[in-house]
This record gives C-alpha cells, sequence and structure tokens, in this order.
C-alpha cells in the first residue's frame, strides 16, 4: 500500500533540486539517498530515487537519480510523493503512529464528546500538531499531557484539552 509522503511545491536552483512539503512520518528515513519516492503526474506513476536529502527553511530538498536540470523537475510541480507503505527500517515504538493512521481518527474529549476528525498533521520540531476539523478547526499537539489515548483500529483519539484549547 502507497502512502502520500510530500507534495514537490517548487523547484529549488537549477540542477534539478526540488522543495517538498512533507505531509508524512520519519521523514528522515523517507527521504534518504537511495530511496525509491513515486511521483504521480498527469495519471502516471513515475518512480524516482533519491540521490540528495537536506532541510532547508523548513522544507525537504530533494534530488533524483538522471534528474540534473531545472527543465526535467518543473513538470512535478503540485505534484505528490507516494512511497510503499509497509518500510522495513521504521519500527514504531510506543505512542508512534503512521499519519495515515491517525488522519481520519474521530477525536474526543473526557467526557466522550466528539470534537471532530483530524484531517492534517504538521511538524513543528518539538512535536507533531494535529489539525481537527469539527465545528470550527482545532490544533491539538500530540503531547501526553493532551492526548490520552489513541485506538487506530477503532479511528478515535481521547484527549484532555488544556485550557483554552477548544475555545
Amino acid at each position: 500500500m502507497e502512502v502520500e509522503v510530500g507534495q514537490i511545491v517548487n523547484t529549488h536552483g537549477i540542477k534539478g533540486e526540488v522543495k517538498v512539503k512533507s505531509n508524512s512520518d520519519f521523514t528522515e528515513t523517507r527521504f534518504q539517498p537511495g530511496e525509491t519516492l513515486i511521483v504521480k503526474h498527469n495519471n502516471n506513476e513515475i518512480a524516482l530515487t533519491v540521490t540528495s536529502y537536506r532541510v532547508h527553511k523548513g522544507f525537504h530538498m530533494l534530488k533524483f537519480e538522471g534528474i540534473n536540470n531545472i527543465n526535467d523537475v518543473e513538470q512535478y510541480k503540485g505534484d505528490y510523493l507516494y512511497q510503499e507503505r509497509d518500510h522495513e527500517d521504521i519500527e514504531l515504538e510506543e505512542n508512534e503512529f503512521y499519519y495515515s493512521d491517525i488522519i481520519g481518527c474521530t477525536v474526543f474529549d473526557e467526557e466522550d464528546t466528539p470534537i471532530g476528525r483530524v484531517i492534517n498533521i504538521f511538524e513543528t520540531g518539538a512535536n507533531d500538531v494535529w489539525v481537527v476539523k469539527g465545528d470550527k478547526e482545532y490544533l491539538i499537539p500530540y503531547i501526553a499531557d493532551v492526548v490520552k489515548e489513541v485506538d487506530v483500529e477503532n479511528k478515535s483519539i481521547r484527549i484532555t484539552p488544556m485550557e483554552g484549547l477548544l475555545d
């Protein structure tokens, strides 16, 4: 099964490097040189092998085998990158989850009142933040003080909101 790992948001320089906005977990592993990513472009799937990876101003900068010119990657701007989910190098620790397991889960407070559904996740450096869409959008930090239980099988998450979190 393939999971979406990012979107090519722009080119960088003239040597074929691309700027990728990650929407994935374990980017250090997924974007390592030698890893294969699949770009879906005009109903085609093109396999690209990463040759270099670095982080620059909050974006993941990737270069691919056989692509050495801006003209070779210009066409992929806006396209999404995918990777096979079963990644043998990734061992989930306790309280670690694939983004694809969390997105779509319903979030409940301690009284079992549904708050909304996780629609996105972004990294802050300190911790992940889950974007939850209910009657409005809430930003839920993935920290032990707030997130009390994650049940991937039943697609439910229990939280104890900090003061002001749901206002």
